[in-house]
């Protein structure tokens, strides 16, 4: 499945996993975002349950185990090239996740990761989605 000019759109997962007043953050490092940080999350593979995909991603982008939690939001990620053609389009499930296990460490597709408070977002270059998320759970204040 090409990721880049794609037939068909493609579902994605995203993780939020909190801890009291601080948010885990992943800097992607590969593909279309890379750079940019995001949560743990990433592609539902062919006959995969979108929960047990989330729980596949931030264990391969964080070395933690999570339980899934509430579906908090769906998020529509369409990117069009300077023709207006469709570049990307990816429909992402957002879900709350509890650290059950693992130790964070660096991966190849998520170099960096950091425990950030909402406070210190605005020095971050976050994935375009993220901060309707945050607001729907109190993470950060809604913007006017």
């Amino acid at each position: 499945m090409k990721r880049e000019y794609p037939e068909h759109p493609m579902m994605g997962v995203g993780v939020v996993i909190r801890d009291k007043d601080k948010i885990l953050l992943i800097q992607r490092g590969i593909g279309s975002s890379q750079g940019i940080w995001s949560v743990p999350g990433g592609l539902v593979e062919l006959g995969e349950k979108v929960n047990d995909a989330a729980k596949r991603e931030v264990k391969e982008e964080t070395g933690l185990d999570v339980e899934i939690g509430d579906l908090i939001g769906i998020a529509n990620i369409i990117q069009r090239d300077d023709e207006a053609k469709v570049k990307y389009h990816y429909v992402v499930a957002d879900f709350l996740g509890k650290i059950v296990g693992g130790k964070l460490h660096p991966t190849v597709e998520a170099p960096d990761a950091r425990w950030v408070k909402s406070e210190e977002l605005v020095n971050y270059k976050l994935t375009g989605s993220l901060l309707p998320i945050f607001e729907k759970i109190g993470f950060v204040k809604k913007q006017k």
